[in-house]
């Protein structure tokens, strides 16, 4: 192989490299603050969906928020082996002393919905 086409495969690589990365990336929701503060909890900071509408995601908060609740109020959580949509969560949650912050992220298959939020307590 001449320097030339080792050059010219190395751009082709890089040129399909943004390609295949773009539909692994989660798509930002935007949030209104009324929808910020309508899921059931203090506030959702974040919703990121891949393979989902922003719709489809903010049904998977909804779900997700209640089944938490169901589980023990405001501090509960949603076991794993609970589906919701078909989805199923896991749960990043920090502590504090008035109120926590978690990370969920809620997997089917290729698809994702991953949002924060803060629930006082």
């Amino acid at each position: 192989m001449t320097s030339r086409t080792v050059l010219s495969l190395a751009a082709a690589g890089l040129l399909a490299l943004p390609a295949a990365s773009s539909s692994a990336t989660l798509h930002t929701c935007p949030l209104t603050i009324k929808e910020q503060q309508g899921f059931g909890v203090t506030y959702v900071t974040s919703l990121k969906v891949r393979g989902v509408t922003c719709a489809t995601g903010k049904r998977v908060v909804r779900g997700f928020q209640a089944c938490r609740k169901a589980h023990g109020g405001l501090k509960g959580r949603c076991p794993r082996s609970t589906s919701i949509l078909g989805f199923h969560c896991t749960e990043d949650r920090g502590t504090g002393p008035a109120q926590f912050s978690s990370k969920v992220t809620c997997v089917k298959a290729t698809r994702r919905v991953v949002f924060t939020y803060t629930q006082n307590t």
